[in-house]
Order: C-alpha cells, then structure tokens, then sequence
C-alpha cells in the first residue's frame, strides 16, 4: 500500500517534474475527468507503458494505490493525478480532500500492449505459425493453423484488430489435413408374391378341317394333323398345368388349366469404406455400366455408357472438436427390361442429406419403401360372368412386390500410419516343399506373420545409425520358441 501526505505547493518538486515529462514522452497520455466513487462503476484499461491523466473537482489532501507495481501516480497540482502504468494487473487508486471526501476512486486494468496483428494472433493462437502481409490497404494471411475452425477465428480477430473499412483476406491452410473414412452399408430386402389362375382352349374340326376355336392367355397345344393328336407346352414361367383333350359337338376340344403361387425373398448388402480430406469428395460404384445408342444427326450414332448399380459420394467437413459436417449422396439403380427387352430402363433410389455427427457416431437413411402391386383378369364376355361356371372362362394373375432399402453411415476421422506397421495375414506365409507335402501330408510349413520383402539399401551406401530414441521405437522381433532367428507366426493353420 502507498499513500502520499503532501500540501500542494511542495508537490511541484524537479525531480518529479522530470519524471513526468519523461513518462509524457514515452507513451501517450490521455485525460479523464474524476467522479465519486458511486458513479464510477467502469474500471480504466491501460496498456504497458500508457498513461492517464484524471482531473479532479476539488483539491486533493492524499493519494493511495494497492499495487504501486502496477500503477504509478504523479502529481503536479493537486487538481490532477498521471497514472503510469507499469506492468500488466489490476489495482485501485484513491484520491482523498482534505476533509475526507473521496475525490477519486476506481479500478485500473492493466494488459499487455499489443502493437501489432503478429503479436495478437500469436497470443491468441500459440500452436499456429501465420505471417501477417499488409498491402494496398488489404491484410492478408498466410501459414498454417492446427484446426479447420482457427481459420475463421484468425480471421475475425484480425478484423476486429484493423477495423471493418480494412479488407482481410485468409489464405491459411491445415498444417496436417484431417482425413475422414466413412463406413456406409446399404441393405436392401425384397419380397415378391404372385398368384396366377389361367384357362386356356382350343378346339380343332377333325372331319371337316375347316373349324377352330381357342383362346387363353397362351399357346398350350398345337393339332398334329399328320399324325392325328395334339402337342401341349409347357408354361415358360413355370407354373403347373392340368390338361385333356374331350369330342364335342363333333370338335376335338382341348383345355388347360394354369395353375401358379411364388413367393421370393432376396437380400442385398454393400459395404464400401471412403477415404477423402476434409472438403474434398470421394465417389464409390459397385456395379457396371450399360450400352446405349445416342443419334448424332447426319454424323451418325455413337454409344455411351450408363452407370448402375451401388454409388455413393461424400464429402465431409471436420469442424471444432472433431465434429463432422457430411453430405452424402447414396443411390441404388438396377437395369429394368420390362419396358423394353433389348433396350433397358434404369430404376434407380437416391437420397442426399447433410448432417452433423462426431467421429464414430452412425445416423441412418431409412423408410425408402417401394410397394407395386398388380391386379390382371382376362374373360370370356357372358361367359365369364357366371356364378360358378364363370371361372372356367377367365383367367386372373395377382403380383405384389415390396422392397426396402436402409442406409447406415459411419464416419470416422482417420490418420496415415507408416508402411512398417502394416501386417497382412499372409505376411511370410510358404508353402509346404515335396518332403513336407509327401511325407507328412501337409499343405504349408506353418510360417506366417513375417514381414515380407522391403526395399533394401544399394551395396556401398553410408548406413545411418539410429539415436537412442530411434532404437527405442523400432518394434522387437518375436521368435519361435526353439528356434533363435525365425519368425513367430500370426496365425495358424
């Protein structure tokens, strides 16, 4: 604690006169107009090496700082106080008339002095190497930053540094760019049923060979006129049939009755795993690609080709604290030949969406529902229409497929690893020699898990010896027990 006694006219001493000339030089000074302490609620910010000027409304009897390391007062009349700040804190200062009112009270903050953008990003920003270049009124930054987020951060301090009317542009990149692999599996499960009932004729005049009546949904039997019987077919969908042939009205009359239920229920899984950067897009297809024919006019035709099957792009984002902004685009086509048998259509599901997840945290596409159903019945007119009799005369095929397709996506922030701490299962692995194979019936020596062949240094070059921390980290070599020398294996077999 200091506390200064002194009357008024022993304050104008040289010595402090000097000093106060001194510190007005050094830093710019700035004034301030004293007022009770109950209505000096702000504190006063100072940098190192700045000073303030207060001006008081009566005259002052003494003066008290709490940190005099802090804040240094000189006084030259006793209706002003210079405050020198000294280092950065925070203390109070008190100015006192003789009669015991506070003239003056308040709380001085004191920080660093910050005179440049170098020294402000780097003392907001310590893990980041960024060099600030000033040019033709625009700032623009450079360097490395450790995360995707310190970029927009560099770039509003910055603004706020220079002002709005100062253009700042950020050209900063990730000193290692972040890698994000995404696990997608696409399930699709698919179930038909069909019912088919089917009545087919077809009648032949044997004496007179002028008459024939038929109809159906197919050519179940043709007359043999050579030989004098009918040949029946089978139905191409494979559905069963009941047949016979019976004289009427002097006609030989064959029917056949098709009779058809199906039921199928099919799976399909896809897994693929993509790599990209952050910001970039990666793009998968597990399927092929299909010919078609595009008219060019008077220059002729040319085929081009149709991608089909499993596709998938992505492109993730990396945000503050490993958060991951994805948009993905899966989409699920297989070739259509109901349209057109030689020339195929394309069916195809797509679905696109962006979310926000952190890394290994899985969302799922779900709810694309594909259901058709079809309902067909072909009849005899009249006929058809009877009570009972009416089913010998119509034919009614039902068809219902239902389809589900779910998307699941994973995705997960990964890290290149070095080629030496890569093992493959089959690493090492040989195959048995005529003895073993012979002799004791085996198909391989057992020897699996040891490295395979690595690059190896030219006969005559310099070897480098590795430090003590080098050695520390290469990996031990695991032996066989009783064997010194060879390689434990991974697996057995």
């Amino acid at each position: 604690m200091k506390s200064l006694h002194k009357r008024a006219p022993r304050l104008a001493a040289p010595a402090i006169a000097l000093g106060l000339a001194v510190a007005t030089i050094a830093a710019p000074t700035t004034a301030l107009n004293a007022a009770p302490s109950s209505s000096q609620d702000n504190a006063i910010l100072m940098s190192v090496g700045g000073s303030r000027v207060v001006n008081l409304s009566a005259k002052m009897s003494d003066v008290v700082i709490a940190d005099p390391n802090i804040v240094d007062v000189h006084v030259r009349s006793q209706n002003q106080l210079y405050l020198i700040a000294k280092k950065a804190g925070e203390t109070t200062v008190f100015a006192t008339a003789p009669n015991g009112k506070v003239l003056f009270s308040g709380t001085v903050r004191v920080g660093n002095n910050l005179t440049s953008i170098d020294d402000m990003l780097g003392l907001a920003m310590p893990g980041a190497n960024i060099a600030v270049n000033k040019m033709n009124g625009m700032v623009l930054l450079t360097g490395t930053i450790q995360a995707p987020e310190d970029a927009a951060e560099a770039e509003r301090l910055t603004q706020a540094f220079v002002g709005k009317e100062v253009t700042v542009v950020s050209r900063l990149r990730m000193a290692t760019p972040l890698q994000v692999m995404l696990q997608v599996k696409i399930s699709e499960v698919s179930k038909d049923l069909g019912h088919k009932i089917g009545t087919n004729f077809n009648s032949v005049d044997t004496g007179r060979s002028f008459g024939v009546v038929g109809g159906g949904n197919r050519a179940f039997a043709t007359y043999n006129r050579d030989e004098g019987f009918w040949d029946f077919t089978q139905p191409a969908d494979g559905s069963y049939s009941i047949g016979g042939v019976a004289r009427l009205l002097g006609m030989d009359v064959a029917g056949v009755l098709d009779l058809a239920e199906s039921s199928g229920l099919s799976t399909t899984l896809a897994q693929p795993n993509l790599t990209a950067l952050s910001g970039e897009t990666a793009s998968f297809l597990a399927g092929g690609e299909y010919p078609y024919t595009v008219s060019n006019g008077t220059q002729g035709n040319s085929i081009e080709f149709k991608q089909y099957g499993v596709q998938l792009a992505f492109t993730p984002t990396v945000l503050a604290d490993g958060r991951i902004s994805l948009r993905v685009r899966p989409t699920v086509s297989s070739l259509d030949f109901s349209i057109n048998a030689n020339v195929p259509a394309l069916k195809s599901r797509t679905a696109e969406t962006t979310v926000e997840l952190g890394s290994g945290q899985a969302f799922m596409i779900a709810g694309l529902l594909n259901n058709e159903t079809g309902n067909a019945i072909n009849k005899v007119p009249v006929l058809g229409e009877l009570p009972i009799l009416g089913s010998l005369f119509k034919s009614r095929s039902f068809q219902r497929s239902e389809t589900e397709l779910v998307i699941v996506v994973t995705p997960y922030l990964v890290k290149p690893m070095n080629a030496s701490d890569v093992h493959m299962p089959t690493d090492g692995f040989r195959t048995a020699n005529e003895g073993q194979g012979l002799l004791l019936q085996q198909g391989n020596d057992g020897v699996s898990g040891a490295r395979g062949h690595m690059p190896t240094r030219a006969p005559g070059s310099p070897v480098p010896t590795p430090g003590p921390q080098a050695a520390a980290a290469l990996p031990p070599v695991a032996t066989k027990p009783g064997k010194p020398g060879t390689v434990a294996p991974g697996f057995s077999f």
